[in-house]
């Protein structure tokens, strides 16, 4: 199944859904970061026209996931599509490894490393819950200036969105940490973060806290070193579809470890992440993912979807 909002043109749900999604673009433009409640969230993607079918089965995605390949505590998955506002669809992008270096805001045991993720399959890409997800953030960031970083490309009018699916788990042997890099920004313009649901994890203590920081953050800073003065706010995904956008290039970030429940089993925590950034300047010769930036369509799991009617 496909999601198709130019199939929504009579349906006045899908307007319903526009204005609230503009009314959110307005704060975001404003605010420089938005977190939508998981409630809000369903009446807007079933409106853009996802199935209450794919809400269900989009909680469930996440135990299909294997191993990450530089973090023990994770599982996880990753896929690379096109935002093109040419053709005003999003479409999936054969398959490139992933980087993040320390110029973008990224220190960790593995910045600079090239990594290759197992890839994302058909039961999410073709999920019209999550292509409704990649058409809200399409139209909440389509034509929003930000600060600009360096060697990107900001007269294009496509965007890469790098999506992850990712577990987190604690266990008694190893803690789980969402962002074991500290304070950090994401190397992109955009980024959205949606929670998908958990087990056993303690939603009343600290855990899994995201706060968000000025960009006067010490960059690798934990979220226990963080400075009061340079803390700007804190959201705790609790609930199924829980949404954060934050611009990339304007605001630092950095989570709180999963605590579980019950110490003695396992905790796990699942996201969809979506980095969204313009595309690496060719023969610029300093970004360290010009060589693994390509906009072809992946051939052997091809998906492209309208954004606008």
């Amino acid at each position: 199944m496909r999601l198709d909002v130019t199939m929504r043109v009579f349906n006045p749900s899908y307007y319903t859904a526009i204005a609230e999604i503009m009314k959110l673009r307005s704060k975001y433009i404003t605010n420089r970061s938005i977190f939508v409640e998981g409630s809000d969230m369903v009446p807007l993607l079933l409106g853009l026209g996802a199935t209450r079918a794919d809400l269900d089965a989009l909680q469930r995605v996440s135990n299909n996931l294997y191993s990450d390949p530089t973090l023990p505590f994770r599982r996880s998955r990753n896929g690379r599509f096109c935002f093109d506002f040419s053709t005003r669809s999003v479409r999936r992008l054969e398959f490139q490894p992933f980087a993040l270096s320390v110029e973008e805001d990224f220190k960790r045991h593995d910045s600079g490393q090239i990594r290759v993720f197992d890839e994302v399959q058909d039961e999410l890409q073709l999920n019209t819950a999550f292509q409704a997800l990649l058409v809200f953030k399409g139209m909440i960031c389509h034509g929003v200036q930000t600060t600009h970083r360096p060697r990107l490309d900001y007269s294009s009018d496509k965007w890469v969105c790098t999506l992850f699916n990712l577990r987190t788990v604690t266990t008694p042997s190893i803690l789980g940490e969402p962002a074991l890099e500290g304070v950090h920004t994401d190397g992109v313009d955009h980024t959205m973060t949606t929670y998908l649901g958990s087990k056993n994890m303690d939603l009343a203590a600290n855990s899994a806290v995201t706060f968000m920081h000025d960009m006067n953050e010490e960059t690798g800073a934990k979220y226990t070193e963080i400075k009061p003065q340079n803390l700007r706010s804190r959201v705790q995904h609790r609930h199924f579809l829980d949404t954060l956008l934050l611009v990339d290039t304007e605001n630092k970030h950095s989570l709180s470890p999963v605590l579980p429940l019950d110490e003695t089993k396992e905790a796990t925590r699942d996201m969809l992440i979506f980095f969204t950034r313009r595309p690496v300047k060719k023969g610029d010769g300093g970004h360290i993912s010009e060589n693994i930036d390509s906009f072809r369509p992946h051939e052997e799991l091809p998906m492209e979807v309208p954004l606008f009617l």
